[in-house]
């Protein structure tokens, strides 16, 4: 049982990946993350939170080793997934050991059926089809509004089927880990909060772990057990969520409160030269 005060690196808390002091370049020029490190513990929800351009997809694309597509590359630092070196592996060779990425803003494959996109994600299985339609069924327990939708194309389904229908994806692959970037990109508040609750949900009674990538700190914190907040390419803070929740300065530059109240925008905005971490 995962141990939610402990923190990743413990030995409570069974670290299943650590990021170790990467440095990742584009195009052999522009430096994008600046020394990232972080430790995921077996059976929990991470959360890695910041703005927009903070570097949080930039990490999970290192750890799924999709930057070579964008001509990025990780120049220094390691990446360990239970305890062996993982980034010279292929995306593919990755899927096979368990970690798989959900990217941001959902890429379904737009001329498929929901449920032949769902299959795809079960194409690397060798385990027999009917263990494939075992999970099937439990991805439509998960996401019964797919089961209605199945026969549908999913470039014409909404938004929040898309996401519901990339995370289910995931999932037929039976995976170790998610990594989960920005489900709550475009949805609106209520959806946001039935995503969440369906990845708490296979968090606990699949014991898939997951790996976060959100601008929402709100939502994110009060789903995650840890998190990592990220500014221009760097940790400044992380700790449990619980914590991270009651921080002063999480409240008052991420989740725009302070011990007067809740601050408008441009309050928030203004605070920024202010932080103790940028001086």
């Amino acid at each position: 049982m995962l141990d939610m005060d402990a923190r990743p690196g413990d030995v409570t808390a069974g670290t299943l990946l650590e990021v170790n002091n990467i440095e990742v370049i584009y195009n052999h020029v522009v430096l994008v993350l600046k020394g990232v490190s972080l430790k995921v513990p077996e059976g929990g929800i991470t959360a890695l939170l910041g703005g927009n351009g903070a570097g949080k997809t930039t990490t999970l694309k290192a750890i799924s080793n999709l930057l070579h597509s964008e001509r990025g590359e990780v120049t220094k630092g390691t990446i360990a997934y239970r305890g062996q070196r993982v980034q010279d592996l292929s995306p593919a060779d990755l899927v096979k050991r368990g970690v798989i990425q959900v990217m941001e803003g959902r890429h379904c494959f737009g001329h498929l059926t929901v449920e032949e996109n769902l299959l795809t994600g079960a194409y690397t299985r060798t385990d027999g089809k009917g263990a494939i339609a075992a999970d099937l069924d439990m991805v439509y327990r998960y996401f019964p509004r797919l089961k209605e939708r199945r026969r549908s194309q999913a470039g014409y389904t909404s938004g929040g089927e898309q996401q519901m229908c990339a995370i289910g994806r995931a999932l037929m692959s039976r995976p170790e880990m998610i990594l989960l970037d920005e489900p709550s990109m475009g949805l609106a508040p209520q959806l946001v909060e039935q995503i969440f609750e369906i990845v708490k949900a296979v968090n606990e009674k699949e014991g898939v772990t997951f790996l976060l990538a959100e601008q929402n700190t709100n939502v994110a914190l009060r789903y995650a057990h840890y998190g990592y907040i990220l500014e221009n390419g760097r940790v400044v803070m992380d700790g449990p969520a619980r914590d991270l929740r009651e921080n002063p300065d999480v409240k008052e530059f991420y989740l725009g409160v302070s011990d007067k109240g809740r601050n408008s925008f441009r309050d928030v905005r203004s605070y920024r030269r202010r932080k103790r971490w940028l001086s």
